[in-house]
Parts: structure tokens; C-alpha cells; sequence
């Protein structure tokens, strides 16, 4: 009887631990990349709108975050991602360096929860109830994710598979909880306050969504609900697996580039936060609605002056002289009944037409006299 053939060797055996990862640390890793690969990509698309912000005149303080934005952010990831990929980055220097991530993230959470909290305020006209409110969710933001930061630590991966940090209690969830909270309740403002212009100005729901930016704010909660979903539902299989912060790295890239358009989406200045889309719409709609009921106004207070009738045909007779040096008793004749009390008209009477212009004209075209008589009334 034949012996069975030897299994075939086990390949991963044969491999170094950087390149024998786990399934949920390789999955790490690809979106790593991926969160690399946009933040290059958002760092070259914004740079002609970044150069044309920074020649602007002044220095609002959206422009300031803007700019801290566009720096701080491809920094950070550009550290983090040394550290995950080096293959020579050992565990005990991890131990000095976890920290660096949650930290430098919770500072760019800070600036782009800081730009919500100026822009929604803006668009509600600085309404001071809308400002306690998002700027008390976020001081919770800022207390909840310093505290938070103190509860990570460095998982536990074999030399050359890189670090990372990772939470110490699943409670640490928090430290996502908080600023996706802030987003929630600035994507259902922005949400409103566009919905409310629709009385003002109706517009397809894609203009209106284009117009006020809500699919950056929808972004902005949908990356940050996911992220946060991940940290609470998945499961890991041990202390070394980093399944619950898989979508971190993303997350935070993508709302600072989305806070980072709704910066460069605002219309006008940035001072204080800047104006709502349809404000300028509406003061020029009511600047020309007052100039027709001026226009109006105006109408009826000279239809209201009393009917006259002129001839300009004897105003033309005469020469410009002969008017000027006319003297001034002799200015009421028979036709003009402006200063003659005899020849006022009845101004209850409803059938008098108004004001009576009779142009008498000889127009020579083409050597044939055609005289014409215009009537306007």
C-alpha cells in the first residue's frame, strides 16, 4: 500500500514577520495606503485653491485653519506611516512613540470640529443658542479625546510589522464618540437651515445640496459613524489584533478634507465665519423690490397732478428766444391752462384722460412729404 504524499511545507513559516501578517493587520495596512494615497491626492488637487487663500487679504480665522490644516494633516500621516512600514522600527521604540497618533489626531479633530462650530454659527447669524450648543459639544470633544489619549497602548506586534496604538478598554471608544457626535448635530443644522431657504428659493434637491455643501457635511458624519461603528462592534481575536482601528487613519483624513472645502466653499469674506449662500440672494431681492415700489410710488404721485393739455407744436413755432425773453403775464394763454382759474379742470371728474400730448411732425422721406399726426395719450 502506497504512503500518502508529505503535506507541502507551510510557506508563511518561511516568511519574515514583516511580511507574515495576520489578516486584519495586512487589512491595516492596505488602508494605510489607501488613507496615504488620499491625502496626496487632496494635497495636490487643493494646492491652486490653497495658493489663492493665501494671497487674500487678511487673516480670518477660518484662513489660519485652513492652512494649520493643510500642513498638520499629510505631517502626521506622513510619521505614522514611517512607523507602520519600517521594517526595522522595533517594539521598544514603539513603546515612546504610540502616543504620537491619538494625540496628533485629536489635535486635528479639534481644528476641523472648530471650523463647524464657526461656520454652522455663521449661517444661523450668530445665534447665540446655536453657539452654546456646538461649543459645548466641542469642550467635550477637547476634554473627552485628551482624556482618552491616556488609555492607549502599543499592540503588540512582532519586529518589522510595524506600530501601532490601540486601546486599552473598549470604553476608549469615546474618544470617537464625542467628536462624531459634534458632526451629527452640524450635518442636522446645516441640513435644516437649507431646507428652511426653500421657502425663499426653491431649488432641486442637488442644487441645494451643491450650494450649501451638505454632502461635505454628510461625508464628514458618514466616515466618522463607520470609524466609530468599528471601534465598538468588531471583535478582536487577540491583544495583537488592531481590527478596531482599522478605519481610524481614514477617518481623519477624510473629514479634514472635507473641512478643508467647506472652508473654500464659503461665499464671500471668511471673517466671522462667514455669510449663509442665500443672504446675498435675499438682499438683492429685497434691494429690488424696493426700488419697483419706489418706482411705483413715484407713478402715482405724478398721475395724481392735475390734467393738462399742451400742444408741441406752438412750443415749436417759436424760437428758443422768444421763450426765454417772453415776459411773465404773458405766459397764460389759451394754451396752457396752468395758471387759468377759468380753465382748471374738475379733478372729481373720472372721465378727464390725464395728461394730453399733441405732436404735430412733417417727416420728409425719400423727397415725399408725409404729414402725420400723433395722438399720445
Amino acid at each position: 500500500m502506497a504512503t500518502p504524499p508529505p503535506p507541502p511545507p507551510d510557506i508563511s513559516s518561511l516568511l519574515p514577520d514583516s511580511l507574515n501578517l495576520p489578516p486584519h493587520l495586512s487589512a491595516h495596512k492596505y488602508f494605510l495606503v489607501c488613507t496615504l494615497t488620499v491625502a496626496a491626492w487632496d494635497t495636490l488637487v487643493l494646492s491652486p485653491r490653497t495658493w489663492r487663500l493665501l494671497k487674500s487679504p487678511g487673516w480670518p480665522i477660518l484662513k489660519v485653519i485652513f492652512h494649520f490644516l493643510r500642513l498638520f494633516m499629510p505631517a502626521e500621516f506622513i510619521v505614522v506611516a514611517v512607523a507602520f512600514f519600517d521594517t526595522k522600527w522595533t517594539q521598544d521604540r514603539c513603546q515612546s512613540f504610540y502616543l504620537f497618533e491619538p494625540i496628533c489626531t485629536a489635535i486635528l479633530l479639534a481644528a476641523a470640529s472648530a471650523v463647524h462650530v464657526i461656520r454652522i454659527t455663521a449661517i444661523y447669524n450668530k445665534q447665540r443658542g446655536i453657539l452654546a450648543l456646538m461649543g459645548l459639544l466641542f469642550a467635550a470633544q477637547v476634554v473627552v479625546t485628551g482624556i482618552a489619549c491616556g488609555f492607549f497602548r502599543s499592540v503588540p506586534l512582532k519586529t518589522g510589522q510595524g506600530c501601532i496604538a490601540g486601546p486599552k478598554h473598549n470604553w476608549v471608544g469615546i474618544y470617537w464618540v464625542a467628536p462624531t457626535l459634534l458632526y451629527t448635530v452640524s450635518f442636522g443644522l446645516a441640513l435644516v437651515r437649507s431646507l428652511k431657504s426653500l421657502q425663499s428659493k426653491p431649488l432641486s434637491p442637488w442644487k441645494l445640496m451643491l450650494r450649501d455643501g451638505l454632502n461635505l457635511y454628510g461625508a464628514i458624519w458618514l466616515v466618522n459613524m463607520v470609524n466609530m461603528l468599528f471601534w465598538f462592534i468588531m471583535t478582536p481575536t487577540g491583544p495583537e489584533d488592531p481590527v478596531k482601528t482599522i478605519v481610524t487613519s481614514m477617518a481623519a483624513v477624510l473629514t479634514t478634507s472635507m473641512t478643508l472645502r467647506i472652508i473654500l466653499s464659503v461665499r464671500g469674506k471668511l471673517d466671522y465665519g462667514g455669510s449663509f449662500a442665500l443672504s446675498g440672494v435675499t438682499a438683492s431681492h429685497a434691494s429690488r423690490s424696493g426700488h419697483v415700489v419706489s418706482g411705483r410710488s413715484a407713478v402715482q404721485t405724478n398721475m395724481s397732478l392735475p390734467p393738462q393739455n399742451i400742444d408741441l407744436a406752438d412750443m415749436r413755432s417759436k424760437p428758443e428766444a422768444e421763450w426765454a425773453s417772453k415776459p411773465e403775464h404773458e405766459w397764460s394763454d389759451n394754451k396752457s391752462s396752468v395758471n387759468d382759474t377759468d380753465a382748471k379742470p374738475n379733478l372729481l371728474d373720472n372721465s378727464n384722460p390725464g395728461v394730453k400730448i399733441t405732436v404735430d411732425r412733417e417727416v420728409d422721406y425719400d423727397k415725399a412729404n408725409y404729414r402725420r399726426v400723433g395722438h399720445a395719450h
